[in-house]
Parts: C-alpha cells; sequence; structure tokens
C-alpha cells in the first residue's frame, strides 16, 4: 500500500545569505498605507509543500520458501526427539540387562559358595569320623586348592592367546564388540571351564584317599578363581553388574585397568592374562599406560 507524507522546508542559514527584498521601503501611515492588507500578506513568508510516495519493500522470500523452512525445522525437532527416545530406550535395555547379569550372577554365586562350603565341610567331617585323622590328604587338599587357582590364570592366559585369539576367535570376538543383550557367546568359555571344576569336585568328594582329596582341592581352587574372574572381569572391568567395594581396591583396579588395555590392542592384544595381567604389561614397558589408564579410571569413578 502507497503512502504519502508532506515536508515542510523553512529558511536555513546553512544554505546561504537570506534573498534581499528590492521593493521600496514602506512607511507607516504614509500614502502608501493604503494598501497596506496586500502588502502584509504579500510579506508572509511563503511555504514549500513536497509530497513524497513510498512503496512497501517486496519480500525476498516466498511463501513457499517459508513452507520449506519450517518443514526442515519441523524434521530436525522430529529427528532431536527421535533420538532422545532412542537414548531413554538404550538407557532402560541397558539397565535390564545388567539386572539380568547380576541376577545369574549373584544366584550363581550362592549356589556355587554355598555347595563348595557343605562339600568342604561333609567332606572333612566325614574324613575324621575314623580314629586316625588324615593330615596328608587334608593338608594335600588345601594345597592343590591354592596352586589350582594360580595355575588356572597361567592356563587362561595361554588359552586366551594360543585359542580364544587364534583359532576360537570366531566365538571370542563377541567379547571384543558391543554386546546386544546381557549374554554373549563368549560366555560358552565359562561353561565350559566349568565342567573339569565339577568333574574333579566330584571325584574327590564321593571318593577317600590322597588322590581323590587332591582332586578335589583342584575342583576348588578352579571354583574359586571362576568366581574371582567373574566379579573382577565381567563386574569391575565391563560393568556387567555392580561390585560394590571391589571397585576401590587399588590392586583389581590395576588389574581392571589392565584387561582395558588388552581391548586397546596399544601392546598388540598384551595382557592375555588377568590377575597377573599387570605384571605382563610391565615386561613389555606398558606400565605408563597403565598408570594413565588408572587414573583415568579414577576420574569417572568420581564423576571428574
Amino acid at each position: 500500500m502507497a503512502s504519502s507524507r508532506t515536508i515542510f522546508l523553512r529558511y536555513n542559514p546553512f544554505l546561504g545569505p537570506k534573498p534581499i527584498s528590492t521593493a521600496p521601503a514602506v512607511v507607516f501611515f504614509s500614502p502608501l498605507t493604503s494598501n497596506f492588507g496586500s502588502i502584509l500578506r504579500s510579506q508572509r513568508k511563503r511555504r514549500l509543500r513536497i509530497c513524497f510516495v513510498l512503496e512497501d519493500e517486496k519480500l525476498d522470500t516466498t511463501q513457499s520458501e517459508i513452507e520449506a523452512i519450517k518443514d526442515q525445522i519441523d524434521v530436525e525437532i522430529n529427528e532431536e526427539e527421535n533420538l532422545a527416545v532412542r537414548l531413554a530406550e538404550k538407557l532402560a535395555r541397558k539397565r535390564s540387562e545388567r539386572f539380568t547379569y547380576l541376577v545369574a550372577a549373584v544366584m550363581s554365586s550362592l549356589g556355587i559358595t554355598s555347595m563348595a562350603v557343605m562339600a568342604v565341610y561333609y567332606r572333612f567331617s566325614w574324613q575324621m569320623e575314623g580314629e586316625e585323622v588324615p593330615f596328608s590328604e587334608m593338608f594335600g587338599t588345601f594345597a592343590l586348592s591354592f596352586g589350582a587357582a594360580v595355575g588356572t590364570e597361567f592356563w587362561a592366559r595361554w588359552a586366551h592367546r594360543a585359542l580364544w585369539h587364534a583359532s576360537l576367535w570366531h566365538m571370542h570376538e563377541s567379547h571384543h564388540r558391543p554386546r546386544e543383550g546381557p549374554f554373549e557367546l563368549n560366555d560358552i568359555f565359562a561353561i565350559t571351564n566349568a565342567v573339569p571344576a565339577i568333574a574333579l569336585l566330584s571325584y574327590g568328594f564321593f571318593n577317600k584317599g590322597l588322590i581323590p582329596g587332591l582332586c578335589f582341592g583342584a575342583g576348588l581352587g578352579i571354583t574359586v578363581f571362576g568366581m574371582a574372574y567373574m566379579f573382577v572381569h565381567d563386574g569391575l572391568v565391563h560393568k556387567r553388574f555392580p561390585v560394590g567395594p571391589i571397585a576401590n581396591v587399588p590392586y583389581f583396579r590395576r588389574v581392571a585397568a589392565a584387561h582395558q588395555l588388552h581391548h586397546s590392542d596399544k601392546f598388540d592384544g598384551v595382557p592375555y592374562g588377568l590377575f597377573l595381567g599387570p605384571k605382563e604389561l610391565e615386561e613389555v614397558g606398558g606400565l605408563e599406560e597403565l598408570d594413565k589408564e588408572v587414573n583415568r579410571r579414577i576420574k569417572i569413578s568420581k564423576g571428574l
């Protein structure tokens, strides 16, 4: 719509000297004042009126472009809402997975622990029913329990390097990829390692003598190692379930950091063991990286 404005231009002293009138001077009450009114009217200041017509500026964007921008904004808002929904679903799924594995870990731990304690109690009470106490058999049982627990660490380190990262990689690979669900194909190794422990415990429990006592001790040591491995490896390192105060033990923190470096492949997969992982890193000159990883995990635990 067109609009108009009226601008009045008055005399401006900056535009130059005021024009001087050449008309003769008029003396009031002279004969010339008979036409005084017309003279006064002629002496009035003249005004100049200038009119401007302003046209509205046309918008640079058309209606279709505005609609396109609105559609793009709506799409971005929908994408952000969908992303928030997906993140919430992923978080809920992770919590459900952790709870499922926690239940499995607690039930297996309580079940295995209770069975192991009862087996040890009944076996030794059964042995001491006679007149003579078989001290050699009892000593062999406890000694082999400790030896089997330590020996299983070396066995696991060898199997991890020579089997799991070689011919059995198609199964162990699931442990080096993001997990979908509470369990992974690699968990089969935990079941297979439990088979010899159960067999040794069964043979040693139902038979008397030094050899059955040693077998019972070996099965007990493997069982203890498996439980410790589950809490440190699955709980502390990979956070499949909460482990409580175990995370604050300095040695376990270094063990967890060392195993985390195994997943980073910074030292060609070293360490392959778990509880002796820091020692393996020391042998390949990885203590500096180990300390960095320990500090990083401490900052994460403190929320820094």
